[in-house]
């Protein structure tokens, strides 16, 4: 399973344009999985709106250099870091991470491309994108006992529909998180803090995220 993980706080040392003396100074091991997925996509919706590296990197809140890295397909994101990308750029999560579709599509459980929390035993994987005539994306969560995973709020309008499979969990607004079992639903604003904390060791759950 292709798991990348986080380098969030790199320094703003690095060009904002890709070629530099920096960049020139490795070669650039090729890419694969979903960091070449998030690499292509980075380079190409950038250059769509016509940003330069710092300027999306500020935005972003992140350093010049993670950003030079990730469309290299150097980097390591966390979910913080792509959602965050996602948002500084006026697009869903889906649209950094989503492949093309195909007629008729299987992801075995433990496949897809897996993308980790920075701060929590959480792992989030895409199982769908949203057609280009909706904004839903829906989710695969994997999520072990400790640290809670805590999401800042997403666009305005997003909510956030949560199905526990297996284990035990609070899912819901921070100030006010509900205890799942198997088989219960949630549904919560997402454009307002959330949490996600495992309560048992192998819980995971599916998650549709909804833009209005």
């Amino acid at each position: 399973m292709g798991t990348v993980r986080q380098d969030e706080h790199s320094d703003d040392s690095s060009n904002d344009h890709l070629g530099g003396a920096a960049g020139r100074a490795e070669a650039a091991p090729t890419a694969s999985g979903p960091t070449a997925v998030i690499a292509a996509a980075l380079k190409r919706e950038r250059a769509r709106v016509g940003l330069s590296i710092g300027e999306l990197a500020r935005r972003a809140g992140i350093g010049k250099s993670t950003l030079s890295q990730l469309e290299q397909g150097l980097g390591n994101p966390s979910i913080e870091t792509v959602w965050a990308l996602s948002e500084a750029l006026g697009l869903t999560f889906s649209d950094l991470v989503d492949t093309p579709p195909r007629r008729v599509e299987v992801i075995r459980f433990g496949d897809g491309p897996a993308i980790p929390s920075a701060t929590a035993e959480y792992i989030s994987t895409l199982l769908s994108a949203a057609s280009p005539s909706s904004r839903r994306d829906i989710f695969l969560l994997r999520a072990e006992p400790g640290e809670p995973k805590v999401s800042r709020p997403h666009a305005r309008g997003v909510v956030e529909h949560v199905v526990l499979c297996a284990g035990k969990a609070l899912v819901g607004p921070l100030d006010d998180p509900v205890e799942l079992l198997p088989g219960d639903f949630i549904s919560y604003p997402g454009d307002a803090d959330h949490v996600f904390d495992a309560l048992e060791p192998g819980t995971f759950a599916v998650l549709v995220s909804e833009a209005f």
